[in-house]
């Protein structure tokens, strides 16, 4: 089992910026995935970034390559998601979410089916 601790969210202007912090139950961050996902009203969750938890590789979505950057801090086990620049279209619930790591397969899941363990989500608005 895997916990997921989402903080971070609020409200900002467009072009500010906001760091999302997900905190991973101990024991278990060198060992999944981890993945961001945001959902605005009436759309479907969509992935934002994710990757090894505990890895350095990295993966984003168009919409916020180059603005969203991924950190982690493997002492307190969380994963960061730093958002600059951001715009009214960044508006959303955002969650974090996990699923075990499978040997040599690919870190780069996209779908939210594809991970087991997800946080209750932390809102972010951006105002235009």
């Amino acid at each position: 089992q895997v916990q997921l601790v989402e903080s971070g969210g609020g409200s900002v202007e467009a072009g500010d910026s906001l760091t999302l912090s997900c905190t991973v139950s101990r024991g278990t961050f060198s060992l999944i995935v981890l993945g961001w996902f945001r959902q605005a009203p009436g759309k479907e969750r969509e992935f934002v970034a994710g990757g090894r938890a505990s890895g350095a590789q990295s993966y984003y979505s168009d919409n916020v390559k180059g603005r969203f950057t991924l950190t982690r801090d493997t002492w307190k086990d969380t994963v960061f998601l730093q958002m600059q620049n951001l715009r009214p279209d960044d508006s959303g619930v955002y969650y974090c979410a996990a699923r075990w790591a499978h040997g040599s397969s690919s870190d780069h899941l996209t779908a939210a089916s594809q991970y087991d363990y997800w946080g209750h989500g932390t809102q972010v608005t951006v105002s235009s």
